[in-house]
């Protein structure tokens, strides 16, 4: 029994199934579909069953069809699947494949004369790509494209420029052909876009935790911030799996902004991928209009559509794909296109073809009825479908949707614009929330004290304290112009945060991490390790690593006059000094030199010294010196000493007007090179984290960094770091110690010290930047980065810093020493020392006169009187000279006549000259004229150096 139903169904569905195409029908349609496509098939019997119910349109005829699917990368298969159809007799060829089966069916359309309506299929819902068969417009041109052309390019390059992108990435899935987008690249690198692609594999799950797998943190924190503009070619099925996953592994903030562009999205993957998303969405699908009156969405002109496909609010219409409508509406063409031709009584008979033979001859009715086709127009759930002379449907029609940003889950979605080829962008996708719609939002903002950023400018008992600071300017700037207001206060511990050994954040981070405070400024920088648990700005200051040291001290020098020549120097001219002077005297001792008559002088080694000394200082001497070897001797050193005294006297000026106190330390490697200094910084504190980790880090250990490192973390980093900054400022200008901090805290605190007597070293090369912390995902982001922006463009930002870090301060930051601000003038403690050594001079002198005067006074005790000598004048002798000559020289004085006299000459005391030559003339006169001329005898003495009376 079971089987005699079944041979009756199977008969019943051959006679419904070919018994239109056995018949007597004049009107006959072909019909290739993918096969994976088996609602395109649904839905071209449904057209067919709606139009041979509408006696309007065909009168008594009816509409037989044929249907074969194919595989969508088998053009082998659709050119012989499409040869039997045209044997078995059709006057038009509908196809719903993809683009490489496309170009056979189509080349064997134009072959075989027979109108071929191709409907382009994206593969498992991906976004089209423009196929490389275009029409040609020629005579043998009968492929005509029901889809309209791919336009994704033009929409999506319009988006992002609207949007003001400059940097985003684009990801596709691995069923869509980039080839798609090979124009959009290009004119986005004309625009200077930095535009980045990435495949999204079919497991996705095992993509991202590669991607963790292979990635270090920084280039994970880096490919994050990418993420926060991104471009999705991807169907909504994949779109949907993608987005879950990057919401679960953290990459999507909710500060994010993702676009998905695909012409197949219905209104249930819109609100799936909302529901799956945070951040900000906008979609783009193509659209279809609808009448006004809800009446005549179902009637079109003289057909009625059925309500399954044309109500929006049936089930059915709500997953209708594309294809399925321009299917429908294709039926719906040709069958008008058939009522003329029925009217005009030139209906052609169909077209039975042979394809394989080589003579086989092309339908004769071709060109007839693709030229009725394309004169033909009909609307119907595409709109109104018509065609060009080349062939293209020029009717097309997107959509833009989009969501604000925001924590929650399933916002509402709100229909931004829209864009055709004709009028391009209709509408506008600035999102009026961000612009300047902020009033009324109050702000809860935690900080941490740190000058200039953020300082108590009013504490009165029982209000609000009152707050200032460059962070707290730059704050304010904000607030005018978005109009939210802020409550602020300082974190409970004082500090910027670090993650605990717990995984816990404390500080200003922790308030943020738990989501008590809604902005966190103050001098905080942007790193890798705070971009983890938070989002910030846009950097609004730059920052840098700088050096606190304090300037070296004037020290008071009693013997700066002693300054241009070093202690072993003096020591060699005072050795000179004495050298010459000996030298000069054993000049003259061995030689002495020859004395005019009468001139008395001493040779002493004494004198010898003087008159060496008072020529080194330009004074001379009263010695005079006639020997050769002498004279060569002194005239040496008169040069030399000219020299000495000369470059002395350009030293001296040289070191008492200008200083020569310098430091050694003049940037981050002189202070690492050094221990005698020990230095430190905040203990946990950014700096800290970053001297720890370039240190550490065995991929970029910087030797600078390591030997910092030493010393900050020596004995645990106990010793040399303290708790807060000002501590470290504090033993800076109390003490033997460098500070390493934010170069901006340290560039203010030296410029606003009252002694000036900081000064700051520190790179050149910001690698970060200060920015404002935020809650991750936080809404307000964007519009703050853009904001800071727009201050830093227009001048203001730089407006607010010259408050805090004036360019005229009258401490000097990079100088080493005090200065002076007027001309250097010569002080009293310039020449202390020589008016020490004049002091010291004047009182041994007068040492010495007194020691003198008490010499003198006892030795003339021992002197007789004057009566005493004149008694014993006559009877006292000369006393013998141990230094006398045997033997006087007698010299005759033949021409000398002279008086008699009865006096005589008397040896004088020769020991009573201290060590001098003693010429004594003696006069022997003669009373005997007969006796030869008086004689006069010349008789010379050397006298020791003892010192004895002289006789009147």
């Amino acid at each position: 029994m079971k089987v005699v139903s079944a041979v009756l169904f199977l008969g019943i569905f051959w006679s419904q199934e070919w018994e239109p195409v056995l018949s007597d029908s004049i009107i006959h349609i072909g019909a290739i579909f993918d096969e994976s496509a088996r609602k395109d098939d649904e839905v071209f019997r449904m057209a067919v069953a709606d139009l041979n119910l509408n006696n309007e349109i065909l009168e008594t005829e009816k509409i037989t069809i044929s249907v074969e699917f194919v595989d969508g990368n088998n053009p082998f298969q659709a050119v012989q699947e499409a040869c039997e159809l045209m044997n078995r007799g059709i006057l038009a060829l509908i196809s719903s494949v993809g683009c490489m089966s496309a170009g056979s069916l189509q080349s064997l359309a134009d072959a075989m004369h027979i109108p071929h309506l191709f409907i382009q299929r994206a593969p498992a819902g991906t976004p089209r790509s423009s196929c490389p068969l275009v029409s040609r417009g020629r005579q043998d041109d009968y492929t005509l494209f029901v889809r309209p052309p791919v336009y994704l390019n033009d929409v999506i390059l319009q988006v992002v420029s609207e949007y003001s992108w400059q940097k985003f990435i684009i990801f596709y899935d691995q069923e869509y052909d980039i080839r798609g987008i090979q124009d959009f690249l290009d004119k986005t690198s004309q625009q200077g876009m930095d535009v980045s692609l990435q495949k999204v594999e079919s497991n996705i799950n095992m993509m991202i935790t590669s991607m963790f797998r292979t990635m270090r943190v920084e280039e994970l924190h880096r490919y994050r911030d990418t993420l926060r503009r991104a471009v999705l070619f991807m169907s909504p099925v994949t779109a949907k799996a993608f987005i879950t996953e990057v919401v679960e592994t953290n990459l999507m903030a909710f500060d994010c902004h993702w676009i998905i562009i695909n012409e197949e999205i219905s209104d249930q993957d819109v609100q799936e991928l909302v529901m799956k998303s945070i951040g900000r969405l906008t979609l783009i699908r193509q659209t279809f209009p609808l009448p006004q009156n809800t009446s005549q969405r179902c009637v079109k002109h003289n057909h009625r559509i059925n309500t399954s496909l044309c109500d929006p609010k049936d089930p059915k219409a709500q997953t209708l794909e594309i294809t399925n409508r321009y299917i429908y509406d294709t039926v719906l063409l040709l069958a008008n296109t058939f009522h003329r031709k029925l009217e005009d009584r030139k209906w052609h008979s169909m077209a039975s073809l042979t394809c394989i033979r080589k003579n086989s001859k092309p339908w004769q009715g071709g060109r007839p009825m693709l030229d009725n086709v394309k004169k033909s127009g009909v609307s119907g759930l595409t709109g109104f479908l018509e065609f060009t002379d080349n062939g293209t449907n020029p009717n097309i029609y997107f959509e833009i949707l989009g969501t604000n940003y925001g924590e929650d889950r399933g916002r509402g979605v709100s229909k931004l614009a829209t864009w055709d080829p004709v009028h391009g962008l209709n509408g506008t996708l600035t999102d009026r929330k961000l612009e300047n719609n902020m009033r009324g939002v109050v702000l809860r903002v935690v900080t941490v004290l740190e000058e200039p950023f953020v300082m108590v400018s009013e504490n009165v008992l029982g209000k609000p304290k009152k707050y200032q600071g460059y962070s707290i300017d730059v704050l304010d700037s904000l607030s005018n112009y978005l109009g939210f207001k802020y409550e602020i206060y300082v974190a409970p511990d004082h500090k910027y945060g670090s993650q605990q050994s717990d995984g816990v954040w404390n500080g200003l981070m922790g308030e943020l991490v738990a989501k008590r405070a809604d902005v966190g400024l103050s001098a905080l920088t942007i790193t890798p390790e705070r971009e983890s648990a938070v989002d910030f700005t846009t950097r609004y200051m730059d920052y840098s690593v700088g050096v606190l040291l304090r300037k070296a001290e004037r020290t008071v020098d009693m013997f700066a006059c002693l300054a241009p020549f070093d202690l072993s120097l003096w020591a060699c001219i005072a050795g000179t000094v004495l050298l010459v002077g000996i030298l000069v005297y054993l000049l003259n001792w061995l030689n002495p030199p020859r004395l005019p008559m009468g001139a008395v002088s001493s040779t002493t080694f004494y004198n010898s010294m003087w008159f060496v000394y008072g020529s080194f200082v330009q004074q001379g001497g009263e010695v005079p010196y006639t020997t050769l070897a002498t004279r060569m001797m002194m005239g040496v050193w008169w040069l030399f000493a000219l020299i000495v005294i000369s470059s002395y006297t350009a030293n001296l000026a040289a070191f008492l007007t200008i200083t020569r106190i310098e430091n050694s330390i003049q940037s981050l490697q002189d202070l690492s090179k050094q221990t005698e200094l020990p230095y430190g910084t905040v203990l946990d504190s950014a700096v800290y984290e970053q001297v720890r980790s370039k240190a550490m880090n065995p991929f970029e250990r910087d030797p600078m960094y390591s030997q910092m490192w030493r010393m900050i973390n020596r004995t645990g980093g106990a010793d040399n770091n303290v708790d807060e900054s000002k501590e470290g400022i504090r033993k800076v200008k109390y003490g033997r110690f460098a500070f390493v901090w934010d170069a901006a805290v340290l560039e203010y605190m030296a410029i606003n010290d009252e002694d000036c007597s900081f000064y700051t070293v520190g790179s050149n090369a910001p690698d970060r930047g200060y920015g404002f912390a935020m809650q991750h995902g936080s809404p307000y982001r964007d519009i703050f980065s853009q904001r800071i922006l727009e201050l830093q463009q227009n001048g203001d930002m730089d407006i607010l810093k010259l408050k805090w870090w004036p360019r005229d301060s009258p401490c000097d930051l990079y100088s080493t020493v005090h200065t002076k601000h007027r001309g250097s003038a010569l002080d009293i403690h310039s020449f202390a020392g020589v008016f020490c050594v004049l002091a010291a001079g004047v009182v041994l002198s007068c040492v010495i006169a007194m020691v003198e005067t008490w010499w003198t006074r006892r030795k003339g005790s021992r002197v007789p009187s004057k009566e005493t000598q004149a008694d014993g004048t006559s009877a006292r002798q000369p006393e013998p000279c141990p230094h006398q000559h045997d033997t006087p020289n007698d010299i005759p004085l033949t021409t000398l006549r002279t008086a008699p006299s009865t006096h005589y000459a008397q040896s004088p005391a020769c020991c009573d000259i201290p060590h001098a030559l003693i010429v004594q003339h003696t006069f022997q006169p003669n009373n005997d004229p007969s006796q030869p001329p008086p004689k006069m005898t010349m008789t010379t003495f050397t006298t020791p150096p003892a010192t004895s009376r002289l006789y009147p």
